[in-house]
């Protein structure tokens, strides 16, 4: 068993409760943990035999530029694609943190985190 992970993958999208959000958008950051069998490619040496993290990056993208209201929404989508195009991945958990959140004062970001 083995793990690959995808860490800080950066993207200005429209995700928010707030209509301003939805026109203005944001910065958002978003870390991936896919648990998976490795034992074929570590022997193999072939891409087509594990996680090709690359096509997992273009996943995440495409799923974080539809707009939703829900940081929840967004990890379920990114999780049901990964699964639909990896179905040999054990356990995957996503964080998506909104950076620089309109609250009211200075946060950082707020992140929401789905694992399965």
């Amino acid at each position: 068993m083995g793990k690959i992970l995808l860490e800080g993958m950066e993207f200005f999208a429209y995700h928010g409760h707030f209509k301003e959000e939805q026109i203005i958008g944001t910065k958002f950051s978003v870390d991936l943990e896919i648990d998976f069998e490795t034992e074929k490619a570590e022997t193999s040496d072939h891409l087509h035999d594990t996680v090709n993290y690359q096509e997992v990056y273009q996943l995440v993208k495409r799923e974080m530029e539809i707009n939703s209201h829900l940081l929840e929404h967004v990890a379920r989508r990114i999780i049901g694609s990964v699964r639909q195009e990896f179905p040999n991945v054990k356990n995957l958990k996503v964080k998506i943190s909104k950076l620089n959140p309109p609250l009211g004062g200075k946060v950082k970001q707020v992140s929401c985190v789905l694992a399965e």
